[in-house]
C-alpha cells in the first residue's frame, strides 16, 4: 500500500511540490490577465481603474510571477546565483527562455496597470516626479498596443506553464503535446476564480455587476472544455500503449494519486463547483459566501490538477 510519504517521495522525482505551486502562481497570473483585458474591452462600463476585477488582478497578476520566481530561486541549489538565470539567457533551454518571457511580462503587465490607474498614481505623486507624468504620457499613447500585447504574452505564459513539463521526454505522461493545451483552460480556470474571489470579497466588487455576471458565464464553459481537454489527453496516451499506457494506468487507474485525480481534481475542484452553479438560483449564485466556497474549490481544484501532473507524470520512466 502506498503511503503518503512514498507518494511524494520516490526515485524518479525531479521536480517537486514547489514547483507545482509555482506553476500554480504563474498560471492563475496569465489566466486573470486574460480575462481582464476582456472585461476591459468588452464588458465593464465607466473607467476600469474603478472595477473590483481589475483591482484584484492588478495585485494578483505581478504576485503571481513575483511569488512563483521567488519560490523558484530558493528551490534552487544555488539560490544566491539566481541572478545568472536572470541576464544570462539560453536558447535551448527551455527554462532560460521562460524566464525572459517572465521579465517581458512583467514590464508589460506593470505598464498595463500604470496606464490603467495614471490618474490615481499621478495624484498620489503630486508632481514630485516629473520623469513619471512624461513617461505616463508617452506610454499612454500606446495603450491598445500595450494590451494586444500583453494579452498574447498572457497566452504564452498560460501555455508555458505545460510546455515546461511537457519537453521532458524520459517522461510518457508529461511528454504529451496536449499538456499545453490543458495548462491554457486550467489558467482561465484559476484566473476566473481569483478575479471573483478578490474582486468581491478583497475589493467589493458588486456580486450583481457585469463583469461578475459575465466571469460566472465564463468559467463553466471553460471547465467543461478542461474536462474534455483531460479525456483527450488521457486518451491519447492510453491507445498509444507501451510505457504510455502503464502511465496512465499507474496514474489514475489506482492507489494514492489515482484518488487526488478522481476525488479531489475531478470531483472538488471540478464537478462540485459545476453541480453547484446548475442547481442554485441567481440568488444563491450571486451570493458572497457562495462565490467564496465555488472559487475557492476551483482554486483548490486547479492547484491539486498541477501537483497530480508533476507528480504523477515522473512516477513512469520510459
Amino acid at each position: 500500500m502506498t503511503t503518503f510519504a512514498d507518494a511524494f517521495y520516490f526515485d524518479s522525482l525531479v521536480w517537486d511540490w514547489i514547483i507545482a505551486i509555482y506553476l500554480f502562481l504563474a498560471g492563475m497570473s496569465a489566466g486573470a490577465v486574460m480575462i481582464s483585458i476582456y472585461l476591459k474591452r468588452k464588458v465593464i462600463q465607466g473607467h476600469p481603474s474603478t472595477n473590483g476585477i481589475i483591482k484584484a488582478t492588478a495585485i494578483l497578476a505581478p504576485f503571481g510571477i513575483i511569488a512563483g520566481l521567488v519560490i523558484l530561486i530558493f528551490h534552487l541549489t544555488k539560490p544566491w546565483s539566481f541572478w545568472k538565470i536572470m541576464v544570462f539567457y539560453n536558447t535551448s533551454s527551455v527554462m532560460s527562455m521562460g524566464v525572459m518571457l517572465f521579465q517581458i511580462y512583467m514590464v508589460v503587465l506593470f505598464a498595463w496597470i500604470a496606464i490603467i490607474f495614471k490618474d490615481d498614481l499621478l495624484k498620489l505623486l503630486n508632481g514630485r516626479l516629473p520623469i513619471v507624468d512624461k513617461v505616463m504620457g508617452i506610454i499612454s499613447k500606446y495603450e491598445n498596443s500595450i494590451e494586444l500585447f500583453l494579452g498574447f504574452l498572457a497566452v504564452m505564459l498560460a501555455a508555458y506553464t505545460g510546455f515546461l513539463l511537457s519537453v521532458l521526454k524520459t517522461y510518457p505522461l508529461l511528454n504529451n503535446p496536449v499538456l499545453p493545451i490543458l495548462f491554457l483552460f486550467s489558467s482561465l480556470s484559476s484566473g476566473a476564480a481569483a478575479c471573483l474571489l478578490f474582486g468581491i470579497i478583497g475589493f467589493k466588487e458588486s456580486a450583481h455587476s457585469a463583469s461578475v455576471k459575465w466571469i460566472h458565464k465564463f468559467e463553466r464553459p471553460v471547465v467543461v472544455f478542461e474536462l474534455f481537454v483531460l479525456f483527450a489527453f488521457f486518451s491519447g496516451l492510453y491507445f498509444g500503449g507501451g510505457q504510455r499506457e502503464a502511465a496512465v494506468m499507474a496514474a489514475i487507474g489506482g492507489g494514492f494519486w489515482a484518488s487526488w485525480f478522481w476525488y479531489g481534481v475531478i470531483g472538488l475542484g471540478m464537478l462540485v463547483p459545476l453541480g453547484l452553479n446548475a442547481v442554485s438560483s441567481d440568488g444563491v449564485k450571486y451570493n458572497k459566501a457562495f462565490i467564496m466556497l465555488v472559487t475557492t474549490l476551483s482554486l483548490i481544484g486547479v492547484l491539486m490538477l498541477r501537483t497530480f501532473i508533476l507528480y504523477a507524470g515522473q512516477m513512469t520512466l520510459v
